[in-house]
């Protein structure tokens, strides 16, 4: 099984949905929660190249993006791969 960290915000829409998605597909994740430590924002921009919004999902230390782009990376078939490794 993959390992998959999300920085996330608890109050976040699109973290909510990103989760749903993963969790149908019987997924577990580490959050991250940038709202609790705030100093784990910097630590997020720093590895999602400057992107500051929540959710920024990385599986297996490949980051993938925010939910739209996990949604997206599942449409044309390309998550089911990345968490099968």
């Amino acid at each position: 099984m993959a390992t998959i960290e999300m920085y996330i915000d608890p109050y976040c829409p699109y973290c909510a949905k990103a989760k749903r998605l993963l969790t149908a597909k019987g997924q577990t994740w580490a959050e991250i929660d940038v709202i609790a430590d705030p100093k784990r924002r910097a630590e997020m921009r720093d590895r999602a190249s400057g992107r500051n919004t929540v959710p920024q999902i990385f599986i297996d230390g490949q980051h993938i993006g925010g939910c739209d782009d996990l949604h997206a990376l599942d449409a044309k078939g390309g998550l089911d791969p990345l968490l099968a490794a």
